[in-house]
């Protein structure tokens, strides 16, 4: 029986993955792994205490056991993922990190030199505009002059919207704008801030779109609206790996995707926490009536004020009087007992609940996480995961990360995958969550300290 690919290997060990050539399939069989370089997005790779939800999961598993159907128990090869950013897995191939890359998104054709393509994985992908419902809807790409769209870091949208570019221009009409979003975000992030209404707009891929639709009932795909031509979706593999690549188009042309692959996917999102956009005008208001104070304590404790403004709207959405669990209180939800670690003796009042927890998070950044080696996004996120689940048990998962070949200083789509599989995604959704509040309050964060000077 083959062994299943599934997240609980999500890397594999650290000297699996330092090989300096690409490998065939000889080689592969010789070591009995076969190293995938997945798209590090939730989309595509995740698992969740146990169960898959990545859309790559049963197409891996199905190719683990293709290759194993004729091998002895002791000689049955093992797949292990290796998640890395999009735009890093062709290069990541090349440098013989991974055997096998399995984006599960399209790739920007320009891009794909001095690897070996696949057949399809999937044939025939269109390019979908994704809105808001009750928000204007589009029928024609000309729409779409002078919007601006939300893309993640290599998008295969991003060369279709420039040649849609040119047609404007000869027409003398407005480019569509392009913001590209930041790299804490995945497909699945904006697609979430697009049904918030954070974002507006963005273009992903048909099976995606849809996919997460079934999740998000407030999204809307515009389906008329097909951003360039359709693409095919493929694996790659090194250069000169031709046997593996023929074994890898042998097991695609005969793959049938199973008839409930997204059960796990649809049962446990759809009982995830949505953000909710923190700048639509009554949380505009409130977020202007506690400004002063989040600026005084984050500048005490040389905190970003928004940090503090995100945490706060998504403990209390900005509700000084809020109440919660486990004596939880106020603007930040603050427990006596972590105000009392700090020396804030009163978080009634909403000084000394934003006092309290401005220094509860120093002090987990200063004792646990100030290393220059991680970037401010990345320390901040940690400080949040540790806020949430415990510092202790946090620096564990980023041991566990390490041992599984993830970078244990990155907390986004690498040490939160520990996370996702030991208590699932409530931390994760947790800290994903106040990310996304701070880069909606980012995005605006000269009109708001504008108003705060007046």
């Amino acid at each position: 029986m083959a062994v299943a690919a599934h997240a609980a290997v999500s890397g594999p060990a650290q000297a699996s993955s330092t090989s300096k050539l690409p490998r065939d399939l000889a080689q592969v069989r010789s070591s009995k792994v076969l190293r995938v370089l997945v798209n590090q997005s939730r989309n595509s790779s995740g698992e969740i205490k146990g169960e898959p939800v990545g859309i790559e999961y049963h197409r891996l598993r199905a190719l683990e056991h293709f290759l194993n159907g004729r091998e002895r128990q002791g000689d049955l090869i093992q797949v292990k993922l290796i998640p890395r950013a999009k735009e890093q897995l062709l290069g990541a191939l090349q440098r013989g990190e991974g055997d096998l890359a399995a984006p599960g998104e399209l790739l920007d054709p320009a891009q794909v030199s001095g690897v070996g393509v696949s057949a399809p994985v999937l044939d025939n992908v269109p390019l979908l505009l994704v809105g808001r419902k009750g928000e204007r809807s589009f029928s024609r790409v000309e729409q779409l002059s002078g919007r601006t769209i939300a893309l993640t870091t290599a998008s295969g949208a991003g060369p279709a919207i420039q040649a849609i570019n040119q047609q404007l221009a000869l027409r003398k009409r407005a480019p569509i704008k392009v913001e590209w979003v930041d790299p804490t975000l995945a497909v699945e992030d904006v697609l979430e801030m697009v049904q918030a209404g954070i974002y507006h707009l963005t273009v992903v891929e048909r099976p995606i779109a849809l996919r997460w639709a079934r999740v998000m009932p407030r999204l809307r795909v515009d389906s008329k609206v097909q951003i360039g031509q359709p693409q095919a979706v493929r694996w790659y593999v090194g250069r000169d790996a031709d046997q593996l690549l023929a074994t890898v188009d042998r097991f695609l042309a005969g793959y049938r995707a199973p008839e409930n692959q997204d059960a796990a996917f649809e049962r446990i999102y759809r009982r995830q926490y949505r953000v909710h956009n923190p700048l639509a005008r009554q949380e505009r208001q409130r977020l202007q009536a506690v400004r002063g104070v989040l600026q005084k304590h984050g500048e005490a404790q040389q905190i970003d004020w928004l940090n503090l403004a995100a945490l706060a709207f998504k403990e209390s959405t900005l509700n000084p009087a809020a109440r919660g669990v486990g004596g939880a209180h106020g603007l930040m939800q603050i427990t006596p007992s972590a105000a009392q670690r700090v020396g804030v003796s009163n978080t009634a009042n909403v000084d000394g609940n934003v006092q309290a927890s401005a220094r509860y998070l120093a002090l987990i950044r200063r004792k646990f996480f100030a290393s220059p080696q991680l970037n401010e996004r990345e320390r901040m996120a940690f400080v949040l995961a540790a806020y949430n689940l415990g510092p202790e048990r946090v620096q564990a998962m980023r041991a566990e990360a390490r041992r599984r070949g993830l970078n244990g200083n990155q907390w986004f789509f690498q040490t939160e995958r520990i996370a996702m599989e030991q208590v699932g995604m409530g931390p994760v959704n947790f800290v994903n969550s106040v990310n996304k509040y701070f880069l909606a309050f980012n995005r605006e964060r000269a009109s708001l300290e504008r108003v705060a000077r007046r």
